[in-house]
């Protein structure tokens, strides 16, 4: 490869844009590596087009700090290319580097790029949109969009808390459920999650079994109906029981889920607008990530 080449795509609302460009830089000369190629995100422009331009230019690997927002529109624009995606976590969730292990601080997430490994994961596409961590329709979706950021800036996941507090008494919706092509499954449900890994805010892992790399997606059906219900399925997750009550889990290499009636939906935590329909299909091994060796 001879010497890295790399680029920074920043989202300059969840950091302080000139201090961390000052530690990348630091720690990439100190590694002998060239300064890199520098991008902010704006409110038109979210982080696939500064991508798809460091792509374009040569570079090895993306650096890029923001949200799980702003790492789901690079993770679209890396899927299917050989450039390596480095995380600098800096959002509220940072849910991809959670459930992958990988660095929080600058200098371990640059090591890891110049000189740890490069783990194949899969991705999620809905649309001309892909995710690399979970999507979902309905309850889950009403709570990134209702919490607020005041409280996610201040206090990060109890601002998720709040939100799914507020949403606790909404209603089931019913849907149809289409695995790999298959005879719809017709279902009352709060929420259907689309998972290509497990864990959410702050480190409670919902799905024991799913795997970033297994070549299939983990669908989560969660049908409680009362408070009693939510409580049993919370202290079940919790505690790591093997079966959660009001959940059934289906794995797939693609989903179609239809709703009778329009539902918010949400991919890596970013609501993408309310409609019947989501369709999934999995990327198997489609992005390169770097991490430690």
């Amino acid at each position: 490869m001879g010497v890295l080449r790399t680029a920074v795509i920043v989202n300059p609302t969840k950091c302080d844009e000139g201090s961390l460009r000052e530690k990348v830089e630091a720690e990439l000369a100190a590694a002998g590596c060239p300064a890199p190629l520098w991008s902010t995100t704006t409110a038109d422009s979210t982080g696939r087009q500064q991508t798809e331009a460091a792509v374009a230019a040569g570079v090895h690997v993306v650096f890029v700090c923001g949200g799980d927002g702003t790492v789901m529109e690079c993770v679209g624009a890396l899927a299917g290319r050989p450039v390596a995606l480095s995380v600098l976590p800096a959002g509220t969730g940072n849910l991809l580097a959670r459930n992958l292990d990988l660095p929080t601080d600058i200098a371990g997430a640059v090591a890891a790029a110049i000189g740890g490994a490069r783990r194949s994961i899969d991705v999620g596409r809905a649309g001309e949109r892909c995710f690399a961590v979970m999507a979902g329709i309905g309850f889950d979706a009403d709570i990134m969009n209702d919490a607020p950021e005041g409280l996610k800036a201040r206090t990060g996941a109890l601002a998720y808390a709040v939100a799914a507090l507020r949403h606790l008494r909404g209603e089931s919706m019913r849907v149809n459920i289409s695995i790999d092509g298959g005879t719809p499954m017709r279902r009352r449900a709060r929420s259907v999650l689309v998972a290509n890994t497990g864990r959410l805010q702050a480190g409670v892992r919902l799905l024991r079994k799913a795997e970033p790399d297994d070549g299939v997606l983990d669908v989560a059906v969660l049908a409680p109906d009362t408070l009693r219900h939510w409580l049993a399925m919370a202290a079940s997750v919790l505690v790591r029981r093997r079966k959660v009550p009001h959940m059934e889990i289906f794995t797939a290499r693609s989903v179609y889920i239809h709703a009778t009636r329009p539902q918010p939906r949400q991919l890596d935590g970013d609501v993408i607008g309310t409609d019947h329909d989501l369709s999934i299909e999995v990327l198997p091994q489609a992005l390169l990530v770097c991490v430690p060796q």
